[in-house]
């Protein structure tokens, strides 16, 4: 199951002087990869890094065939259940792709680089 796509293995969040610093580690087959972002511990900041450090895990494990620009990113309440949404687009491309995830327990990080996954699966495992 986990060999078709990338995974997120974990993600790691650091707070420290009034800067944030978000690992995230993906993995696909037998390889694994962290990206990172750094920026404000503004806590409405926090998704948007969580987001960025996806996609540069993404481009890693791409070995760079891809470029992707986090146009979005943010948490919705969808009837009883919160969601996780992320609009990203390509360099070069003009489509945006569009990723969701429900929030359990709490855990918006994860749904957040969860969507960031759900909008790129697709595009990234075609071999395009």
């Amino acid at each position: 199951m986990f060999e078709d796509r990338p995974f997120l293995a974990t993600i790691d969040q650091r707070l420290e002087n009034g800067r944030a610093s978000v690992s995230v580690a993906l993995g696909w087959g037998d390889r694994h990869v962290t990206g990172a972002a750094e920026g404000t511990s503004d806590p409405h900041q926090r998704a948007r890094l969580v987001g960025e450090a996806t996609l540069r895990a993404i481009e890693t494990l791409t070995e760079a065939r891809h470029s992707f620009d986090l146009t979005a990113i943010g948490t919705s309440d969808l009837g009883p259940v919160r969601i996780a949404l992320a609009q990203i687009r390509e360099t070069g491309w003009s489509d945006y792709l569009i990723g969701s995830a429900m929030v359990r327990d709490g855990d918006a990080a994860t749904a957040t680089a969860k969507a960031v996954l759900d909008a790129l699966n697709r595009r990234i495992t075609r071999g395009s």
